[in-house]
């Protein structure tokens, strides 16, 4: 064991270079045409595919693993992207585990589905690296729409009009396009600067501008986009996270896992990455298993992941809670927070007990911790919004808000899972709906 992975408090270099090269490569490495071939040969090529069902984006699976299967990966990718531009992302990020593979009768039947994620990459990264755009921009309709964030839904939702036709103006807060998949999702899953190749792919439609660095609120406001365009669609996401409510929760060494997952997606170095030797996360979604498992591969010598439910209530699928334990993180489930100890920074994370009901059983423990990740859900962030339904933004139909030539998707908005997929198939959704009511 590396002497620096001993090491207390929160510092960089735990491991070395190489190490962590080896720890971050490519969580599903892609498959070679004779691997797709063999896998693509599993397909019974359903009539009522359950997988095609299951797919939040109606992508027709067992069409494009025909294809794959008869030497058309370019045809396959073209049927992929039809329904979902994003299908490289998705291919590697979607839970295919409890979508379209979960429902795969070589499931149902084998225990072994269809390796449907991997064969959509394997598609979608064909085309992307002949260089082509497989869709053509239609003749100018001379309407202008503001897409106000550049995560899924927004890119979706921009590509889909542009492609109509129109003329789209895509603002976005941060300095680089892609939401989530750029700043959200975990290194291993993503390597390689993939979720940036695939915003520059998109935008080879043509008729789309992006404005980095404009956030709704504090430079945008929706009445003067309303006035501006022909059209708006709310990509916001949410920028907020639930605070653990605690005493001792603002002690030096607790943030957000959100925001170390960003930070670790960004910095040039990770040797230059600090992380705990002991650290604790607070969660039992992707969020949290992708913050554990990355300070687990950072080096810190304890990870543990505390849930206040039960294990059938995590919200992180099966496979991901195995990654996680595959990589040595403890998950703690039926326990909640009740304080965090330190003298200026967080030392101790002391929880109770929960029953199935939430109810403290008045058996206590307590966690060392030199660094803390909350990882307990996001709020929505923003001013001068339409309506709201609960803490998201109120949508009808395909998108459409309280606010006429106003439309909203992806995780800003009511209803629907917090899946990149999801966030895909209501951007697209809505651009045909902004289309239709501005070309009817």
């Amino acid at each position: 064991m590396d002497p620096k992975m001993l090491t207390e408090g929160i510092v960089a270099g735990r491991r070395e270079a190489g190490q962590l090269a080896d720890a971050f490569e490519d969580l599903h490495p892609p498959l070679s045409e004779h691997e797709a071939l063999v896998a693509a040969d599993r397909c019974y090529f359903c009539h009522d595919a359950p997988c095609t069902v299951a797919c939040p984006t109606d992508i027709d699976i067992p069409l494009f693993i025909r294809q794959i299967a008869t030497g058309t990966p370019e045809a396959a990718a073209r049927t992929i992207l039809s329904q979902n531009i994003l299908g490289g992302m998705c291919a590697r990020v979607c839970p295919t585990e409890t979508l379209c593979e979960e429902v795969c009768v070589r499931e149902t039947a084998e225990g072994k589905p269809v390796l449907i994620g991997q064969l959509q990459r394997f598609a979608t990264d064909t085309l992307m690296a002949a260089d082509e755009h497989p869709f053509e921009r239609a003749p100018s309709t001379g309407k202008r729409i503001a897409v106000v964030g550049a995560g899924p839904a927004g890119l979706a939702c921009a590509h889909r009009l542009a492609m109509k036709g129109h003329d789209v103006v895509v603002y976005d807060a941060r300095p680089k396009a892609g939401g989530l998949n750029e700043y959200g999702i975990a290194a291993y899953k993503t390597v390689d600067g993939f979720a940036q190749a695939e915003v520059n792919w998109l935008m080879k439609i043509g008729g789309i501008t992006l404005q980095n660095g404009k956030a709704l609120g504090a430079d945008l406001r929706l009445d003067d986009l309303k006035a501006e365009h022909d059209a708006v669609f709310l990509g916001v996401g949410l920028g907020g996270v639930n605070a653990l409510g605690v005493p001792g929760d603002d002690k030096d060494g607790v943030r957000d896992a959100v925001d170390f997952i960003a930070e670790l997606r960004q910095v040039p170095d990770l040797t230059a990455l600090p992380v705990g030797r002991d650290v604790v996360v607070i969660g039992g979604g992707m969020t949290a298993v992708d913050a554990a498992v990355q300070a687990k591969l950072l080096g810190a010598l304890n990870v543990t992941m505390v849930y206040r439910r039960g294990k059938d209530r995590l919200s992180a699928s099966e496979f991901e809670q195995d990654l996680a334990a595959s990589r040595g993180v403890r998950i703690i489930t039926n326990a909640q927070p009740v304080a965090v100890h330190g003298n200026g920074a967080v030392r101790e994370v002391e929880f109770t007990f929960t029953d199935d009901d939430l109810k403290p059983t008045g058996q206590n423990f307590r966690l060392p911790a030199d660094q803390l990740f909350r990882a307990i859900g996001q709020t929505l962030v923003a001013d001068g919004l339409p309506d709201l339904d609960g803490r998201k933004i109120a949508v009808t139909g395909a998108g459409r808000t309280s606010v006429s030539g106003v439309w909203a998707g992806g995780d800003c908005a009511a209803g629907g899972d917090d899946l990149t997929v999801t966030a895909v198939a209501e951007g697209r959704d809505a651009a045909e709906d902004i289309h239709a009511r501005l070309m009817g």
